[in-house]
């Protein structure tokens, strides 16, 4: 069934951050501690799942001349949503995301998917896209934070009191300043290509090269032609 081909498809074949490296702002800025990736990840879900249904929805009414400005006032309201909730609800975890809250309206992920996805293509297939693609950026958040606070601080934040707290007793500052995101997204992305590169020799098949595998050739950016 289509509807979870696209859930999968955004969860792997184009996870936004280790297959098209995208929306690496908030990625490297929030994922300090397992919470604040999951946090995100969640905010940036609710945003996509409900912007994706919106604009797929109003797509035949939306002149092309002001589609983006018109996907941007509908993102824009359902950050605000978000930015209301967590404060009034969360605010330990809204004061530690702090602006980037708010820069989730212009997160080129959730800007690319109105554009290229909903803009195309039916509700339905619109929702499962933002789960999928949300997920996967979910998904891709949280382990990133959670290699950033166990080799920083010996520790996992998983939500609120639910804690693991000196797992070891070494401690590599690096990875919890912000070079040290740049290096464990780019020790991830070394591995996941290389896992590839072995997969497509297990088949007989030739190894994508690194300029094969950016955003310019998912499967979005030819989606129909």
């Amino acid at each position: 069934m289509r509807f979870f081909k696209e859930i999968n498809r955004g969860i792997f074949r184009d996870n936004p951050t280790f297959r098209l490296v995208l929306g690496l702002c908030p990625t490297l800025a929030t994922t300090t501690s397992v919470e604040n990736g999951l946090g995100m990840g969640l905010a940036a879900t609710f945003v996509l799942l409900c912007s994706n249904a919106v604009i797929s929805s109003l797509r035949k009414l939306i002149p092309d001349a002001v589609r983006i400005p018109c996907y941007i006032v509908v993102i824009a309201s359902f950050v605000t949503i978000v930015d209301l909730l967590m404060q009034a609800y969360l605010p330990s975890l809204h004061q530690s995301l702090g602006i980037f809250i708010p820069l989730i309206v212009v997160n080129c992920i959730i800007l690319g998917r109105a554009e290229a996805f909903a803009n195309k293509n039916p509700v339905l297939y619109s929702i499962a896209d933002g789960i999928g693609i949300g997920i996967g950026f979910t998904v891709s958040l949280v382990i990133i934070a959670f290699a950033r606070e166990f080799l920083a601080e010996g520790s996992i934040t998983v939500w609120g009191n639910l804690a693991w707290k000196d797992i070891h007793n070494w401690k590599m500052v690096l990875f919890i300043l912000p070079a040290g995101g740049f290096v464990m997204l780019g020790l991830i992305l070394a591995f996941i290509n290389r896992l590839q590169a072995w997969a497509a020799q297990r088949h007989g098949e030739t190894p994508p090269m690194p300029l094969d595998m950016d955003c310019r050739h998912c499967s979005l950016c030819h989606f129909g032609k």
